[in-house]
């Protein structure tokens, strides 16, 4: 059976593409399961700087493939199940310690958006389009949706999706805060951003970016000490160092030439 989850890395770019695209890409429990165990390993590598997350075809993600779930006559309690394993695979792409960037194109549907939303920086195709579509077939939010759609828009456009049933485009996504850019070539510019991030302080891109993510788990105070921290720990660092007398030579070296 072929793989619907692909890996691939090179120059410290780990690339996970959908590979279901005569399916939208809509996870079944394969699927689900496949994701997991790849954001797991490349979450975990300590040779990998930066993450691609793309899809194959014309949408990224349309969710779960609630047509073959029902079809296999899965029970409630299955679904439950399939859904902690994505879980797994999505927190472990929120907690890496290594900044993601996904590329998405066409439609992004239900769970789809969730999958989307793990990844810190968003390059969408001008023919995205986000909705919901839980409440059409009488399901409800999965995947991180409830939690990182409403972070991202905040709750009256996180509710205007989810339960208003509005079908967002890629002018308005933009305007929403819910993706980054907009690019005709999504996945180039994703490898653009990532070649960036692999030459850069990887642990301290990482850093900010387990500040930002935490940031609302906990109060003003207590981020305001863990940034002090973290300052700390990275100034002391020898990549720091080794950064800030680089940085050095070449400010005096222009003074020099003034």
């Amino acid at each position: 059976m072929p793989a619907h989850i692909l890996v691939d890395t090179a120059d410290s770019i780990a690339h996970i593409t959908f590979a279901r695209p005569e399916r939208l890409n809509a996870f079944d429990f394969t699927t689900g399961e496949e994701y997991r165990e790849a954001c797991k390993r490349v979450a975990a590598s300590p040779d990998v700087s930066a993450i691609i997350i793309s899809a194959q075809g014309p949408a990224f993600c349309a969710g779960g493939d609630v047509l073959a779930m029902a079809a296999a006559g899965v029970a409630g309690e299955q679904v439950t199940a399939a859904a902690h394993v994505i879980h797994e695979g999505i927190l472990a792409l929120v907690h890496a310690p290594v900044p993601v960037v996904a590329a998405v194109q066409g439609a992004v549907a239900g769970g789809g958006i969730g999958l989307m939303l793990a990844a810190d920086y968003i390059v969408a195709a001008p023919n995205l389009r986000v909705a919901g579509k839980y409440a059409d077939i009488g399901l409800t939010p999965d995947l991180g949706v409830s939690t990182l759609l409403t972070r991202s828009v905040g709750e009256r456009r996180a509710l205007q999706i989810l339960v208003g049933g509005a079908e967002v485009d890629a002018d308005t996504a933009m305007q929403w805060g819910l993706i980054t850019e907009v690019k005709d070539e999504p996945l180039a510019r994703a490898a653009q951003i990532a070649s960036m991030w692999s030459q850069a302080a990887s642990d301290a891109l990482g850093q900010a970016k387990r500040l930002i993510r935490t940031s609302a788990e906990r109060t003003f105070s207590e981020n305001l000490a863990d940034e002090a921290h973290t300052i700390g720990q990275a100034y002391a660092s020898s990549e720091a160092q080794t950064r800030i007398a680089a940085f050095s030579r070449m400010r005096d070296s222009r003074d020099g030439e003034e």
